[in-house]
């Protein structure tokens, strides 16, 4: 077996037949799903858009894993950052300072909206997102406005808050041993399917005045959490009225705007943050995955001038062992760098184009693809078996029942063919490193074109 650091990827000898069971499959539970027959893949290297399995198969990473590997694998920068910071400290208390919570403040101050002057630093988009409904709650208690508005078919978090504010079928799921009062669920701006069966531009964007009906029948509502672009349920990216309009919404109506940037932000949309886009400054950004670009678990909840001056004088009752982790601030640190140096922005917003296009010939090439939807280098492919209808291959009920789904069937098929896909129910999800090449770019939509003839032999 060859492992390599800062060297090209060479084949390595198997260690393991993979796909079967192992010790580790055998006493680990596997996320999201039933766990007989988990037989994973042993991953043992990667580097770049690219990663390796015990047998020696190399594989194109087309979603960047969980869509959080945003500068590629093996940036000897970020490692060498975390070793030095290992070697200097590697852990302290939340409570103390240190140099590198000094240096990660002060470059997240340069990127971030302006008006977002006050950190929380946490390690999952989960525990951003768990403090941000925390802050509004702790913010509001006084005025008895602690209710929280999310979007269904959203994707906030697995722990006790971000799992209510969770609209898509895994907060479903828990609801009888988990659910909270005082979370409410709106339509998202789905134009493909949408829930008012209008069309944009015809529609003027009745799901965002539907957000003001809400808050102002509802009564006593806090915040509101919102994906500026939808992630895991299909990057679903909003008619260019939508944002603003919402944000104005909360302003007039006293609520708390959270932006949940945990996949969208740093640089997956062609932007530091993807609010930059519509030009809104929410009250709190949530972001994690892409700020460590996944070398370290770290996230950040970021709040504005009036929220932070409240708990100048009240009490601010949240914290972790973890917070602030010196060795996370400093991957943090490292990626925000080399965001810069490799001109990612730019990189990304050049490559957008041809990213559309050959997602939209995808479209155009499949009669099993509904819809594709995309913004910079982060897209999703939409599979149903009855165009005209938009019928789906399969339920959120099929996905929890461990039924065989289209998507894992297509992926499966592109995983043959050495590129990687990550899946969620109907879509597949397109998010490659942001430091890809066009050539690799299109080697995984080639690999994705001749999968999908698999869902194309089933539509109706």
């Amino acid at each position: 077996m060859q492992l390599i650091l800062g060297g090209k990827l060479e084949k390595v000898e198997p260690i393991a037949n993979h796909g079967e069971e192992s010790v580790s499959t055998s006493l680990t539970y596997a996320t999201w799903r039933k766990q007989e027959g988990w037989k994973p893949l042993k991953i043992v290297d990667a580097e770049g858009v690219n990663f390796v399995d015990s047998s020696g198969k190399k594989y194109l990473d087309l979603s960047s894993q969980l869509m959080c590997s945003n500068l590629g694998h093996k940036n000897m920068n970020i490692i060498r950052a975390i070793k030095n910071q290992a070697e200097k400290i590697a852990y302290i208390a939340p409570g103390f300072n240190t140099e590198v919570r000094e240096e990660l403040s002060s470059s997240l101050k340069t990127i971030l909206p302006s008006n977002l002057n006050k950190y929380f630093f946490a390690t999952s988009g989960t525990e951003a997102n768990e403090a941000a409904v925390k802050i509004i709650r702790m913010y509001k208690r006084k005025e008895g406005k602690t209710k929280i508005i999310s979007a269904y078919n959203s994707y906030h978090g697995s722990t006790g808050s971000s799992i209510q504010v969770t609209g898509d079928f895994r907060r479903i799921e828990i609801d009888d041993v988990q659910h909270s009062p005082g979370f409410l669920h709106i339509p998202q701006p789905y134009c493909y399917r949408c829930p008012f069966g209008l069309k944009y531009p015809t529609c003027n964007v009745a799901c965002a005045d539907y957000v003001e009906y809400v808050i102002r029948n509802e009564g006593h509502v806090g915040g509101i959490i919102l994906e500026p672009v939808t992630g895991t349920n299909g990057v679903i990216v909003p008619p260019k009225e939508y944002l603003p309009r919402v944000s104005e919404i909360a302003r007039d109506n006293d609520v708390v705007f959270v932006a949940d940037e945990v996949m969208t932000g740093f640089g997956r949309t062609g932007d530091w943050f993807a609010v930059n886009h519509w030009k809104v400054k929410p009250d709190i950004i949530t972001t994690a995955k892409g700020i460590s670009g996944a070398y370290m678990p770290l996230s950040l909840t970021a709040t504005d001038r009036r929220i932070s001056e409240y708990f100048d004088e009240n009490y601010f009752a949240h914290g972790h062992t973890y917070e602030a982790h010196p060795m996370t601030l400093a991957a943090g640190v490292a990626a925000i760098e080399e965001y810069k140096r490799l001109d990612i922005m730019k990189k990304v917003t050049g490559m957008a184009p041809h990213f559309a296009s050959r997602l939209e010939e995808i479209k155009e090439r499949h009669n099993s693809v509904g819809d594709v939807r995309h913004i910079g280098l982060f897209g999703a492919v939409e599979l149903v078996k009855d165009r005209e209808k938009k019928t789906p291959f399969n339920s959120y009920e099929e996905k929890v029942a461990g039924k065989p789904l289209m998507t894992d069937l297509v992926a499966k098929k592109a995983m043959q063919d050495g590129v990687y896909i990550s899946t969620w129910v109907t879509n597949l999800m397109i998010a490659p490193p942001l430091i890809i090449s066009q050539e690799d770019l299109d080697r995984g939509f080639d690999a994705l074109d001749a999968a999908l003839s698999i869902a194309d032999k089933e539509v109706r």
